[in-house]
């Protein structure tokens, strides 16, 4: 007996100090996502709205973590319940956790976990927001944020990832959060913007990015901190997984970044900056669920499919009228789906399980999980985000007037621009402002 228990000890894991540095950094390169984020919708949106763009984003790093502190980790990783929600009364706070506690099977403190897990929660309604652009009261979007993942992310964190969950115990693969973050995100984008309508000027005004050189930066700290986001969601380093993953995701996002812009130049005839930042995500969405399951080989082919299906995808909004300001649904809600099912098409069974898609031998089995999980998450975020969306546009006023949208959401919610040019001096400037500004002037002046 003696013997046994030793053996059950010596078995049991210990914190790993390289697995815990290693998640550390995992979870600032996730954290940095968010800004990256802030910037590449920042530079897409007019100048009028940049600071807005940048602040819907940003604001989501204050509510989230302070929520996720107060009962998020708990809703979302605690004891199951269900198979819905999880709680654990240690959880509250993180008051009942030991600095050196484990989290269960792993060789990283539980705290470590907690803060990882925070950074996603954090970007997921970041990532709505571009979806809103230029028309929606600040007040409002926070007080969105901190009833949305009360009511959608943390329960569905918790059926995808947390134990317990119906879709973990389901068999549905998300590596790094498919279901659990883009097409959440997605679907919560579409779910709001049918309640609250389009821009002023939605079809009519060219409404093009501001800075595009924002955009690309904001897309480069993107796929920098995906490496983090992906190759993190191992919890660890011991057994290659993770160093697949990291591969995947650079493999992945090079071919999504390659057949967006291959389809611009066919359809549209120009090779775009906004494209090839654009197809990046694309790709970083779509290997998010699936690159702990493929191959390189199959990266590429899960890269490639996304960027043409998202290329074509954002297109959609024209031609339905939902106005899907910055594509957030025709990225990482089509990315999201594509990438989830592909799993069940191209998963190896010699990564991160023995799980076989289709054209591995493993049939549709593994597909038919995937599209349950796809669709679940997706029916739910639709619905109770534009629940939401519709009892705060009733009580409070989701969108500011339409006035105030013209003269630009920046000034009128923030009392701020993106950039200042009185100081700038100049012979140019001076003349410009001694006497009335011309009409045509003006007009650029209210579009920009």
């Amino acid at each position: 007996m003696a013997s046994a228990i030793t053996t059950l000890a010596a078995d049991a894991p210990t914190l790993s100090a390289a697995n815990t540095g290693f998640m550390l950094i995992c979870s600032a390169l996730v954290m940095l996502m968010t800004p990256g984020l802030a910037f590449f919708y920042g530079g897409m949106v007019r100048v009028k709205s940049s600071l807005n763009m940048l602040m819907m984003s940003f604001i989501s790093l204050g509510i989230v973590t302070i929520l996720w502190v107060l009962y998020g980790f708990s809703l979302a990783f605690g004891n199951d319940s269900g198979s819905l929600i999880g709680w654990n009364s240690d959880y509250v706070g993180l008051s009942g956790i030991g600095i050196t506690e484990l989290w269960d099977g792993y060789t990283i403190p539980v705290y470590v976990f907690a803060v990882f897990q925070l950074m996603f929660a954090v970007i997921t309604p970041a990532l709505i927001s571009g979806a809103l652009a230029d028309r929606v009261k600040f007040s409002a979007w926070a007080l969105f944020t901190a009833l949305w993942v009360t009511v959608v992310y943390f329960p569905v964190a918790h059926w995808v990832w947390g134990a317990g969950g119906w879709l973990f115990e389901l068999g549905v693969i998300d590596f790094a959060g498919g279901t659990a973050v883009h097409i959440n995100a997605g679907a919560a984008a579409l779910g709001v913007i049918l309640v609250i309508g389009k821009r002023v000027g939605f079809k009519k005004d060219p409404m093009r990015p501001h800075s595009l050189p924002l955009v690309m930066l904001g897309a480069g700290l993107l796929w920098f901190g995906w490496f983090g986001f992906n190759a993190g969601s191992w919890l660890g380093n011991d057994d290659g997984v993770g160093a697949v993953m990291f591969v995947n995701t650079q493999v992945a996002t090079a071919a999504a970044m390659l057949a967006w812009l291959a389809y611009e130049k066919l359809r549209h005839g120009s090779f775009t900056t906004l494209g090839a930042a654009s197809g990046a995500v694309a790709g970083l969405v779509a290997i998010t669920p699936a690159g702990g399951a493929v191959s390189p080989l199959g990266a590429i082919a899960v890269g490639a499919i996304a960027g043409l299906l998202c290329a074509m995808a954002v297109g959609l909004k024209y031609k339905f009228g939902f106005d899907d300001s910055l594509d957030v649904v025709g990225v990482h809600l089509v990315g999201g789906v594509a990438g989830s099912l592909l799993v069940g098409l191209f998963a190896t069974g010699g990564v991160q399980s023995d799980v076989a898609g289709l054209f591995y031998g493993g049939g549709l089995e593994q597909l038919g999980k995937q599209a349950i999980g796809v669709f679940a998450v997706l029916a739910y975020s639709l619905v109770a985000s534009a629940l939401l969306a519709f009892l705060l546009d009733r009580t409070m006023g989701m969108r500011v007037t339409e006035d105030d949208e013209v003269s630009g959401i920046d000034q009128v919610e923030h009392a701020e621009t993106a950039y200042d040019f009185s100081g700038a001096g100049g012979g140019a400037s001076s003349r410009s402002t001694a006497g009335p500004v011309p009409a045509a002037a003006a007009s650029k002046k209210v579009d920009a």
